[in-house]
């Protein structure tokens, strides 16, 4: 239950600690602060489940499939590029591969920046049912609206992963 006391799994060295969950964010009045107050708490669940995560860790496959949490945060700053800035992609596989020189400071950099170029897109739309930024090529683009919620699906989903990935890693959990 969101804003309850989460018991953390056994750590490395087998003992438990307690962590306060954080619960969902308090928003703005309006339709737009209230949808960007819920991707923005999600965009910072992910960023913290990577943050201090040592190598090699932090780039090991944690499932068969290879999905790390280094991968999902790189993933999720070109899914941010291609839906907030129209920025194109030319292979979607490979946007779950960190490269050897990624770091988790230079991937968390890259995710915040997008972060807030996505955010001045976002403030700046007047009206939801506005189409937003789409790469050339593509078809029509979907309305702000649309974008904004899939980006809390499609943030909502990796940060599941990256709970599961990151309790593996060192036993913890919460938000």
């Amino acid at each position: 239950m969101p804003g309850n006391d989460t018991q953390r799994s056994p750590s490395p060295s087998g003992s438990r600690s307690r962590a306060k969950d954080t619960g969902p964010p308090l928003t703005g009045a309006d339709e737009k602060d209230t949808l960007r107050g819920f991707l923005d708490y999600l965009r910072n669940a992910v960023a913290d489940k990577v943050a201090g995560v040592p190598e090699p860790q932090v780039r090991t496959g944690g499932v068969p499939s290879g999905t790390n949490l280094l991968g999902l945060v790189k993933h999720l700053a070109f899914v941010e590029r291609f839906y907030f800035l129209g920025e194109d992609v030319g292979d979607w596989r490979t946007t779950m591969r960190p490269s050897a020189v990624d770091t988790v400071d230079s991937v968390l950099a890259d995710y915040r920046k997008t972060v807030e170029r996505a955010n001045q897109v976002i403030d700046a739309c007047p009206d939801l049912t506005l189409p937003a930024p789409r790469p050339p090529r593509r078809g029509q683009a979907p309305s702000m609206r649309w974008v904004l919620v899939h980006m809390i699906e499609e943030t909502g989903r990796h940060a599941g992963h990256a709970d599961l990935l990151r309790e593996q890693i060192d036993g913890s959990t919460g938000r």
